[in-house]
């Protein structure tokens, strides 16, 4: 026999047209709605069969004992070791993790938002996808006073805690890094604009060039999707086609770092003498490729921790302040090694 599917806030505010979070408060009979409209919205919900949950009415108490994980793409080094990070801390406190990926897709974390919420969890840390614009899914979250923890690709404005490093500073210091090393003409693998952090990245690359008063290129700044392999080897070949190409290259990422050294090789150029290459993240591949990529530090697994204890200290100690945006910035290190080494 087929179970029956259970009715949710989305489902009312769907039915009703109206948003998520006057379904919510309309539910806890919020001072800020209407007697009238509060109403029309239980009758509703009553009709639906929609059931409150004693679990989800209980949050504050820390009676799900369950922290819901939403990342971008599990596959990654950087995001393998964040979770590893978030389980150590949530075992420690007798929390069970529960995670998704949205593969960089908007209309993805959304689902995956919902599905969290539905099952009752007590908090959601989450990095962003690239796509990414509009947080509104995650409001429901803050009505049913459940903390949410961005990390690394969070929201420029939303109620919340963030835990990122300082890309402006990472971006500057891997730049300068590689024209330390004699690099005149440094081109950049910049992420998605929609995110900060990659603004910030390429920010601290321009103004690392101007500070040494090199120009920027623009047809040196590649914009990438999701800063893949495929997209690194397509990227590499156009600038290597280039009348005056570059000399150097500082990518966002290690994965298309990598892909930018293999398709230098397959093609006889020699790296670091004819082109000096520089990631971010610091992944186990930078130490196994050949000739080895340098790379800047990306503290997943600090990251992880710090974003689980944020959850486990609110649900312990208060409720969610609907103004907050608390923000930890971490600090990273520069790794050399003989990709970028040309002096």
């Amino acid at each position: 026999m087929k179970q029956k599917k259970e009715i949710t806030i989305y489902d009312i505010a769907k039915k009703l047209k109206y948003s998520t979070s006057t379904i919510s408060r309309a539910l806890r009979d919020h001072h800020s709605i209407g007697k009238s409209t509060k109403e029309l919205i239980k009758k509703e919900a009553e009709k639906m069969g929609y059931r409150p949950n004693s679990l989800a009415a209980g949050l504050r108490n820390n009676r799900s004992k369950t922290i819901g994980v939403l990342i971008s793409r599990i596959n990654r080094p950087f995001m393998s070791s964040l979770i590893s990070g978030i389980e150590d801390e949530a075992k420690k406190a007798g929390y069970t993790v529960i995670i998704i990926q949205c593969n960089d897709s908007y209309e993805s974390e959304v689902q995956n938002a919902r599905t969290l919420y539905d099952m009752r969890i007590s908090g959601i840390i989450t990095s962003l996808s690239m796509e990414t614009v509009d947080y509104s899914h995650f409001e429901p979250f803050l009505h049913q006073q459940i903390p949410i923890v961005f990390v690394d690709r969070v929201p420029e404005s939303f109620p919340s805690y963030n835990i990122v490093i300082d890309n402006y500073a990472s971006g500057y210091k891997a730049t300068e890094h590689l024209i330390k090393n004699g690099c005149k003409r440094i081109a950049h693998f910049a992420g998605s604009q929609n995110r900060n952090i990659y603004k910030e990245r390429r920010r601290g690359y321009e103004d690392a060039l101007r500070a040494y008063d090199l120009p920027v290129f623009e047809e040196l700044i590649i914009q990438f999707e999701t800063l893949s392999a495929k997209e690194g080897k397509k990227a590499t070949k156009q600038l290597m086609s280039l009348e005056n190409p570059p000399d150097g290259i500082f990518s966002s990422n290690d994965t298309a770092a990598v892909s930018a050294i293999q398709y230098a090789k397959k093609n006889q150029i020699k790296i670091p003498e004819d082109l000096a290459i520089i990631g971010f993240n610091n992944d186990p591949v930078c130490s196994i490729i050949e000739p080895g990529l340098s790379s800047i530090t990306h503290p997943a697994s600090k990251m992880g921790k710090l974003s689980a204890k944020c959850i486990l200290n609110h649900l312990e100690h208060t409720e969610i302040d609907t103004t907050l945006t608390q923000v930890t910035i971490l600090e990273t290190d520069l790794i050399s090694r003989q990709s970028s080494l040309k002096i």
